[in-house]
């Protein structure tokens, strides 16, 4: 929604314990101290479990993709993503990470379709990514299927299964931030 001339994360929502997620802003990193508070958010969640090392939360394609954010009112980011186009009807989601402390409180799911109505914007027709095993009920309860193997990291710690969502409408079914 957008409010003020920013992005607000719509709904205000509040989660199972009573918690609220009002005043989350959705958008992209904009300034240095973003980027870097915004790879550090992805380092942290997907790498740093694993002992990995820092930059290894960041890949060839960040110039050419798209980034979003849900960040706190300290300008914190709590949650993460990223969407790169692999075709003109293909697109890829990256690096989706939600900060422990405000797990499952519907962000992710914010995320995701921020990422999704932008690919459709592009006219991507097909969503891909690699769902952790963890994560698989979350991106099957917004319409993704097994395709198959995808790669397992950190030496076969990780392992990952290929997933798949066709996108309704492509850049025709884009919706008005300002309606």
């Amino acid at each position: 929604m957008l409010v003020d001339g920013r992005f607000i994360a719509s709904p205000p929502a509040v989660d199972s314990t009573g918690t609220s997620t009002d005043g989350l802003e959705l958008r992209p990193p904009i300034t240095s101290a973003d980027w870097e508070r915004y790879y550090e958010l992805r380092w942290r969640v997907l790498r740093a479990p694993w002992e990995q090392p820092r930059g290894s939360e960041k890949d060839d394609r960040e110039q050419d993709s798209f980034h979003v954010g849900l960040w706190d009112l300290t300008g914190k980011p709590v949650a993460a993503g990223r969407v790169q186009l692999n075709s003109p009807m293909e697109a890829q989601v990256r690096f989706m990470a939600v900060d422990p402390a405000w797990s499952r409180k519907g962000l992710g799911s914010k995320i995701l379709a921020e990422l999704e109505a932008h690919a459709r914007s592009r006219g991507a027709q097909t969503m891909i990514l690699n769902a952790r095993d963890q994560a698989l009920p979350f991106y099957e309860r917004h319409g993704y299927v097994t395709s198959g193997k995808a790669h397992a990291l950190f030496g076969g710690a990780v392992a990952h299964v290929r997933m798949k969502k066709q996108l309704s409408g492509g850049a025709n079914a884009c919706r008005s931030e300002s309606a």
